[in-house]
């Protein structure tokens, strides 16, 4: 099976139901172009942005941080129990061509910066804004909306 681009959808377990709606539009959108989308695998952003790509007609793939595959959310087609804790964070970060990051608490954090050390592109939807020395680095693209999420980073994923 051939697709469009691999992309990770990363955000909180305990998401807001604005980032929960945008998550599903995420997916849904993204399967619709053909996308793999992979995430982390369990609640919030993780099992929205699932279902989305799910009743889009396409395949998720969830890196999950334990050992056990049943640990997936149900709308996850490929569970990989990592055993790795946290740590698979970097994984979901380098498996893909570009991260969209949605909402997200300190674990949606580190994959933003394992993914930016790798060189893999950030799209954000109302997630971490990045200071250094009081000065923003804008390491992070902005998204304005799901779609513009989407686009953003279908359009990332071509240029790598």
């Amino acid at each position: 099976m051939t697709f469009s681009a691999y992309v990770a959808v990363v955000g909180g377990s305990n998401p807001s139901d604005d980032e929960l709606g945008a998550a599903h539009a995420i997916g849904y959108e993204l399967a619709r172009r053909g996308a793999l989308v992979v995430c982390g695998g369990l609640s919030g952003v993780m099992e929205a942005v699932c279902a989305g790509a799910k009743e889009g007609g396409g395949t998720t793939v969830g890196l999950l941080p334990g050992d056990d595959r049943a640990a997936a959310n149900r709308f996850v087609d490929v569970a990989l129990a990592t055993g790795l804790g946290e740590a698979r964070n970097t994984i979901v970060a380098r498996a893909v061509d570009v991260v969209v990051a949605v909402g997200g608490e300190f674990g949606t954090l580190s994959e933003i910066a394992f993914a930016l050390r790798a060189g893999t592109p950030v799209v954000g939807l109302g997630t971490w804004e990045l200071r250094r020395r009081g000065r923003p680095v804008d390491a992070i693209v902005a998204a304005s909306s799901p779609r513009d999420a989407v686009e953003t980073a279908l359009r990332l994923a071509r240029g790598r």
